[in-house]
């Protein structure tokens, strides 16, 4: 027996409790490279308890919906921004904390151009692009320590439109 939760488009107010969406939609901050470039400028809070910020790229394979959501993690160092390099959609999965584990998830769809950062400490699923290739820019914590926990639902989800 599953749990259903229906696929709803990302955006800024819904998510703000679990983190920042990164896109361009609210138009550049100011023009530079002789005016022929936006700069979007620090859309997003990268919080890290100790360590740095480092620049990963990850290359995951796709999902196909319906999905089943038996897994959550957080991180309760460091922030987590996930950066498409390519204009495919990407699940994005998380959920409240209820007493150090994750309550009932929420699911998004990302548009083109959009990307989003995890507040440090947000349970969230893990990189599920919809669509080859699935490669992303990944900004998060490099430092020592455990930074990872993870959480089983005794009753999964299935996730879908």
């Amino acid at each position: 027996m599953t749990q259903s939760i229906k696929i709803r488009p990302l955006s800024a107010v819904a998510f703000a409790p679990f983190g920042d969406v990164l896109d361009c939609s609210q138009g550049p901050d100011k023009m530079i490279n002789q005016g022929l470039c936006g700069r979007h400028h620090d859309r997003a809070v990268l919080d890290f308890s100790t360590g740095r910020a480092g620049l990963s790229l990850f290359d995951a394979q796709p999902r196909e919906l319906p999905l089943m959501l038996d897994m959550m993690e957080r991180h309760p160092d460091g922030s987590q921004a996930f950066i498409p390099m390519t204009q495919n959609g990407l699940l994005i999965v998380v959920a409240p904390d209820e007493g150090g584990v994750p309550g009932v998830p929420l699911a998004f769809e990302t548009a083109p151009g959009q990307a989003v950062n995890y507040h440090r400490g947000t349970w969230h699923g893990v990189l599920m692009p919809l669509a080859a290739p699935g490669l992303f820019a990944v900004v998060d914590r490099i430092g020592e320590g455990a930074n990872l926990q993870e959480h089983w639902f005794a009753t999964p989800y299935t996730i879908s439109r």
